[in-house]
């Protein structure tokens, strides 16, 4: 297995997983983006992401992708968008050695936090992430708006 950064060619691959991610996540359906918005999103003029993935045999497995996020009280930071092996290889070390390298990454580039979420009822993921060092907060909840929200909203400005 290799861990590389992630190029356009990859995207394909990439949005395989993010449907797979999504079916495990009990979403099957909320995935709108289209390989065509990864690539221009993902390495267009202005990148809005950066992705890792993890190579064996030719076939890309499992991908990290995350970002740049800026923290008024950190300065900046990377948020870990998400985290993602294919079924067939969860638990050959794959996810591991993905997230080792996104945290690798942060460290050279001197961000003061790197963050994600992560589903209450995952926790075997839960468990990792605590053996690695990180919190897993009890207190903050997530909060967001979708595109309907969006649009309700601003209709009544």
């Amino acid at each position: 297995m290799v861990i590389r950064k992630g190029k356009k060619e990859d995207m394909p691959a990439a949005l395989e997983l993010i449907k797979e991610l999504a079916v495990f996540e009990n979403e099957p359906d909320a995935v709108v983006v289209t390989v065509d918005e990864l690539e221009q999103d993902g390495f267009g003029p202005n990148p809005l992401f950066k992705t890792f993935v993890a190579e064996k045999d030719n076939e890309i497995i499992g991908m990290a992708l995350f970002y740049y996020r800026y923290s008024t009280w950190k300065g900046k930071t990377i948020h870990l968008e998400d985290l993602i092996v294919k079924e067939a290889y969860r638990g050959t070390g794959a996810g591991s050695a993905l997230y080792k390298e996104v945290i690798k990454f942060g460290k050279q580039e001197g961000v003061r936090r790197i963050e994600w979420a992560v589903l209450n009822w995952n926790q075997h993921a839960i468990d990792f992430y605590e053996r690695s060092g990180a919190t897993v907060f009890q207190d903050w909840l997530t909060v967001q708006m979708d595109e309907e929200g969006i649009t309700k909203f601003t209709l009544n400005l």
